[in-house]
């Protein structure tokens, strides 16, 4: 694929709202993830929850779509500067020809969640103020942040489980290839809710302690919550040291509805086509963002996946033990873990983890550490084999 510029980005997490304190974190190694508190939640597990969400207000002329994904979405949007550089990129190119590509798992869903409590104890019908499409409805984040922006282009929402904000960049990629638009917001929102919590409870992938990817004895997930974006713009805007999006390569193995392949197929797919999108080898990726959700089957299966196509001799990590899993949102709060490597020249360890699977042959880094990042490489693995890897890179 050619080169797309990256000419914004910003993050918002259990870690902090904006860059600078991603970034901080990342250098400290300090993990967000706390014991559950979350509304009702009565579990003995670990999340990362956004502060201050609930506190967040929507524009009255908006408030059709009041939930607490689309506030987490708002506060990411006007994060870092980064609603001013939409709005920038709307004046050059006019409110048509800016895309939205956003994904999510399960969208507004705590709103029906809170709603279902307060239907109407003869009917069962739920209550009058409750709208579905402009909160549950997974489409709702991208209509949401098309109508913030005054926007009337191509507008798309991704729900393929924890790969969807991956995609997000990937399906925006072909629209910008094929003209579609000139300018694309992408970037995946998921906030905490009772059916993830609960749901992956069920499924016994959740840890009562918090998460330790690619630990001897890791057993499980801890659910967070967050906003990520970026603005891609055609290549020809960038400058030296812009991020770049070089290369997407997406799979689906089918394997399972929630197990990975063991062997990894999915994943090796995935890099390999993204390895070929961008026009390189494996030598020259210099970091690795591994999906490393800290499920024992994850966490091999990806594990062998790497070891098969890199060695031992590409430094990688999961960011998951400082954040969580974002699930849909988590493709592109580690696009930006990447995009922050590279310009920071520093490589993310892996917060919670203590003693590395000695049946995982890869060079994990417990423990960040300089160096320079010219290619990094991040992968996003969903149920049901639903498999995406980005390459990002710098502007010579």
């Amino acid at each position: 694929m050619n080169p797309l510029l990256v000419s914004a980005y910003t993050a918002t997490s259990c870690l902090g709202r904006g860059l600078s304190a991603t970034v901080d974190a990342l250098r400290t190694g300090r993990s967000g993830l706390q014991p559950c508190a979350f509304e009702t939640v009565d579990l003995a597990t670990w999340i990362g929850e956004v502060s201050a969400v609930d506190a967040q207000k929507l524009p009255e002329p908006l408030s059709r779509y009041d939930c607490r994904n689309n506030r987490l979405t708002l506060m990411g949007l006007e994060t870092d500067g980064f609603g001013d550089r939409v709005r920038e990129a709307v004046a050059r190119y006019g409110k048509t020809r800016v895309g939205v590509f956003l994904g999510t798992s399960t969208a507004g869903i705590l709103q029906t969640e809170q709603a279902y409590r307060r239907r109407d104890p003869a009917t069962g019908a739920l209550p009058a103020d409750f709208i579905y499409r402009t909160t549950h409805n997974s489409f709702s984040l991208a209509e949401f942040t098309r109508e913030y922006f005054g926007l009337e282009g191509m507008a798309m929402a991704i729900s393929t489980a924890c790969s969807s904000s991956a995609k997000a960049f990937a399906a925006a990629a072909r629209q910008l290839a094929l003209g579609t638009v000139d300018a694309a917001i992408v970037g995946g929102v998921d906030s905490l809710c009772l059916t993830t919590l609960y749901g992956f409870a069920s499924l016994q992938l959740t840890s009562a302690e918090a998460c330790r990817p690619y630990d001897a004895s890791r057993n499980g997930i801890s659910i967070g919550e967050g906003a990520a974006f970026g603005l891609l713009e055609r290549v020809d805007r960038a400058t030296a040291g812009d991020i770049l999006l070089l290369g997407t390569g997406e799979s689906s193995d089918a394997y399972h509805m929630s197990a990975p392949h063991p062997e990894g197929l999915g994943a090796r797919m995935a890099m390999e086509a993204a390895l070929r999108s961008a026009g390189l080898a494996v030598d020259a990726i210099d970091y690795i963002n591994l999906h490393g959700t800290s499920t024992p089957a994850n966490d091999a299966a990806e594990g062998k996946a790497v070891a098969a196509l890199f060695g031992k001799r590409t430094p990688a990590s999961s960011t998951k033990g400082a954040t969580g899993h974002t699930l849909g949102a988590a493709g592109a709060l580690e696009s930006v873990m990447c995009a922050l490597a590279i310009r920071e020249g520093f490589l993310p360890g892996s917060p919670g983890t203590r003693e590395l699977d000695p049946a995982i042959p890869i060079d994990y880094l417990l423990q960040g550490r300089a160096g320079t990042v010219r290619h990094a490489l991040t992968n996003s693995f969903g149920f049901g084999g639903s498999n995406c890897s980005l390459i990002f890179g710098a502007a010579a």
